[in-house]
C-alpha cells in the first residue's frame, strides 16, 4: 500500500495566522493598559461621586466608540451589498448601521428618558 505525502501548508497561510495572533496580542495589551490605567485616571481627590462620574463618562466613551465601529461596518456592508446585489447582506448592513447608531446615541437617549 502506497502512503500519501502530508499536505504542506503555504508560508502565506501561516504567515497570516502569525499576524493575527500579534494583532490579538497589541489588542490585549491596549486593554490592559487601559484597564491600568482607568483608576488612577478616575481617583479625583476625596469625592467619591465625582470618582464616579468620571467612571461613567469612561464608560460611555468606550459604548460610543463600540458603536461608531458597528456604524462604520454597516455602512461598509451596505456598499458591498450594492456592488454585489445582495439584499441579505443589505439587510444586514442596515441592522448593523441603525444598531451601531442607537449604541453610539445611548447616552443621549438615557438622559431624554431620565430627563437628566
Amino acid at each position: 500500500m502506497r502512503k500519501h505525502p502530508k499536505k504542506q501548508v503555504p508560508e502565506s497561510n501561516h504567515d497570516a495566522g502569525h499576524h493575527v495572533k500579534r494583532l490579538y496580542l497589541a489588542f490585549a495589551i491596549v486593554i490592559l493598559a487601559a484597564i491600568l490605567i482607568s483608576p488612577a485616571a478616575l481617583a479625583t481627590g476625596d469625592d467619591p461621586l465625582q470618582t464616579i462620574n468620571n467612571f461613567s463618562d469612561f464608560i460611555f466613551t468606550a459604548i460610543k466608540a463600540v458603536g461608531l465601529i458597528l456604524l462604520g461596518f454597516g455602512i461598509v456592508q451596505i456598499g458591498l451589498s450594492l456592488k454585489g446585489h445582495d439584499p441579505s447582506q443589505r439587510a444586514q448592513g442596515f441592522l448593523s448601521l441603525f444598531g451601531g447608531t442607537l449604541v453610539f446615541f445611548s447616552k443621549e437617549i438615557l438622559d431624554l428618558i431620565t430627563g437628566g
